[in-house]
């Protein structure tokens, strides 16, 4: 890990660098999903992340790349799961007054599983995995870089509300409340198990109740 001040910089330098290149690029263009969540993110997401560590000298283990932790990480997933699927399964029934899966993802099931699964790659390394650890190496304690880390996680989430998919001012604020509740989640089962397998995995099962949202 680099000095905790470093660390710090870091995580807030590489959060605003998100939230500019992926906000105007959400203003600018609007490629097809599947070459966004699977081409594009890890080029704008992951290459820095990788780029910092070499810079900090720092290894894998510190973004939570390791075999260690994972059977309890699939334990924690699979609690938190089913109640992400209740709750996707209530969002999808209310708005639609039945069960209407083939509402948000025009179904192409597979397709939208395979850009969950890349989805929740890029951004779990790059928030849990970088800036959560580096704000909590360089602040102490659990809950202080759990909410900033969520609390920048939700911001770099604003642009695509409005500009991807048109939500009215209240959707999106009940959309950056939910992203905002994940991150928590999130990092607090990252944090318990130490493993990014996990925060990718809860990422995975929470991205459903956001796509049958909107």
């Amino acid at each position: 890990m680099p000095r905790k001040e470093t660390a710090f910089r870091n995580a807030i330098y590489f959060s605003a660098y998100l939230f500019l290149v992926w906000g105007i690029y959400r203003f600018l263009y609007k490629l097809p999903e599947d070459i966004e969540e699977l081409f594009l993110k890890p080029l704008i997401w992951l290459i820095p992340v990788f780029f910092l560590l070499k810079k900090e000298k720092s290894s894998i283990f510190t973004i939570g790349i390791s075999g260690k932790g994972l059977f309890a990480s699939i334990y924690w997933v699979l609690g938190l799961g089913v109640l992400f699927a209740i709750f996707g399964l209530l969002i999808n029934i209310i708005k639609y007054r039945w069960v209407h899966f083939g509402a948000n993802i025009g179904g192409e099931f597979y397709t939208a599983l395979i850009i969950s699964v890349a989805t929740a790659i890029s951004e779990e390394i790059a928030f849990r995995g970088y800036v959560y650890t580096r704000l909590k190496h360089a602040l102490g304690g659990i809950w202080i870089p759990n909410l900033l880390s969520s609390f920048l996680w939700s911001l770099v989430h604003l642009p695509v509300s409005f500009l991807w998919w048109q939500f009215n001012p209240m959707d999106s604020l009940t959309y950056l409340f939910l992203t905002f509740v994940f991150g928590v989640g999130a990092s607090y089962v990252f944090a318990k198990t130490k493993n990014i397998i996990a925060p990718i995995l809860l990422h995975f099962l929470w991205e459903w109740p956001i796509i049958l949202f909107r």
